[in-house]
């Protein structure tokens, strides 16, 4: 049984695994990897997706989760202009199929998520938007936040806060504790319905409204976001903290590229 077949029957009943699979048969999902961004927190002056864990770059791992899921049918990645000879080096390097297009990223997060849309196939009808950087991402997560977001139009991988949280004053003083059950500290992939993303970036634009956060905007045009069950495993790479905890983590599920 592949792993797609594994979620669906783990989490849709009969009635909604025959809707999926009907309606799927006309989804075409396009992957956006978002990988321009600079690593200045890392204190690295080439990207972090060039970071050698396991003796693999760790975009390596990214692009492999992605190329496994059966839900995917294309990658698009997106990059600085110094970075593309890398990037098309390891997807030659590793015979990663998927990727269609490597383009170049732009001043924001925003427009180099829409340089990447324009990359992508005209059969898509999903995007799945996702951060290079968080290369632990697992093809079962990919898998189930596609699977959401192709039945409800726009799904975005989250987990339960540990922490308490506390929103402060201007004078770092407290105001208010929210309720942590209902918080949730949203990761990547999120998926979205290709036409209504463009909608909406469209009209944020007109609005002159720029969002880090590929959700803020389907909130900002009054749309629900579903978000699903994630791991907390799946980290970005922001501190050199990140690369050893990444290396863990690879570790524990047996990763060995000697």
């Amino acid at each position: 049984m592949t792993t797609l077949s594994r979620i669906l029957n783990k989490h849709l009943n009969p009635c909604e695994k025959e809707r999926f699979e009907k309606e799927n048969k006309e989804n075409y999902v396009s992957a956006v990897l978002v990988c321009a961004g600079n690593s200045t927190r890392m204190g690295l002056e080439k990207s972090k997706q060039f970071i050698e864990i396991l003796n693999r770059p760790a975009i390596f791992y990214t692009l492999s989760a992605f190329e496994n899921a059966l839900s995917v049918n294309e990658v698009v990645i997106v990059c600085r202009e110094q970075d593309k000879l890398q990037f098309q080096s390891i997807v030659a390097q590793y015979n990663f199929s998927k990727v269609t297009c490597i383009t170049n990223g732009g001043e924001t997060r925003s427009v180099s998520v829409k340089n990447g849309i324009n990359q992508t196939s005209q059969k898509a009808t999903h995007i799945a938007v996702h951060d290079g950087a968080r290369c632990l991402i697992t093809t079962e997560e990919i898998e189930k936040v596609v699977l959401s977001g192709i039945l409800t139009g726009a799904s975005a991988l989250g987990v339960p806060v540990k922490d308490t949280i506390k929103v402060i004053n201007s004078d770092n003083t407290i105001k208010d504790t929210p309720d942590r059950s209902t918080l949730r500290a949203i990761q990547t992939p999120q998926v979205f319905d290709k036409e209504k993303y463009l909608k909406f970036l469209a009209m944020a634009e007109s609005d002159a409204v720029d969002f880090t956060d590929d959700c803020k905007l389907f909130e900002y045009c009054g749309e629900k976001v579903t978000v699903v069950d994630g791991l907390y495993t799946n980290i970005k790479l922001t501190t050199q903290d990140d690369i050893l905890l990444a290396k863990s983590i690879l570790e524990s599920r047996g990763v060995n590229c000697e």
